[in-house]
């Protein structure tokens, strides 16, 4: 089957040195549309076993998809546990890439020289790129093959900055991402605070928030499948 690449976050701790990572239900919903009709290969940057951001975990004990993916043994013991290295990974093995949220990728994606490279060779190859809540803070260095950021003029969806007020969320994080898609002249386009709101702009796939992803798993699918 053809292959996709979920790219997580390796980063462990924000700024004020509190536990964070990816966040489960973000990868958990995506996965489970996908999984059934695609291979899906897990990588970060620094390898296996990329953190989970603990409250993912514990406030959502109530969601079935995200407890299935937290204790599934195929992505536990096989997926995450052999997560590639950014290094590792090449544009010609995937017909897209995702990238879940948590402020982790806002940490070190959004800087990391390996995903830029990757994901900015990814977008010039014609392929799709997906990404949910803070997951788009790792396309914030991409750009197309003239150089311009690939949120530039195209319309764009991810965690607002009054969703990030409502988590007190500023002090965690190096810049808000609705703020640095719009600085790269993205047509940034936000539905009402945490309810499911998902953009398609071509080959880009955007989800607001956590309540978005299933939503961008089926963009997704239904755009791999046109």
């Amino acid at each position: 089957m053809p292959r996709i690449l979920f790219i997580f976050t390796s980063a462990a701790k924000n700024l004020t040195g509190e536990p964070t990572g990816w966040y489960l239900p973000e990868a958990a919903h995506p996965y489970y549309v996908l999984a059934p009709h695609f291979d899906i290969d897990f990588a970060a940057p620094l390898g296996p076993n990329p953190p989970v951001q603990p409250e993912s975990v514990t406030g959502f004990k109530d969601d079935a998809l995200s407890m299935k993916f937290h204790n599934d043994d195929e992505v536990v013991k096989h997926k995450l546990a052999t997560a590639k290295k950014l290094d590792e990974i090449k544009v010609d093995d995937y017909v897209a890439i995702f990238y879940p949220g948590g402020h982790g990728p806002v940490l070190d994606l959004a800087t990391d020289a390996l995903n830029i490279k990757f994901a900015s060779e990814f977008w010039r190859a014609g392929k799709i790129v997906s990404a949910v809540c803070h997951g788009p803070a790792a396309l914030v260095g991409v750009t197309d093959a003239s150089g311009k950021s690939i949120f530039d003029g195209r319309v764009v969806t991810a965690f607002t900055n009054e969703e990030e007020d409502g988590i007190n969320g500023r002090p965690l994080i190096p810049f808000l991402v609705e703020d640095k898609i719009v600085k790269l002249g993205g047509r940034f386009e936000k539905g009402p605070a945490f309810g499911s709101k998902v953009h398609v702009d071509g080959r880009l796939i955007t989800g607001q928030n956590p309540a978005s992803a299933q939503g961008v798993g089926e963009a997704l699918l239904k755009a791999l499948q046109a």
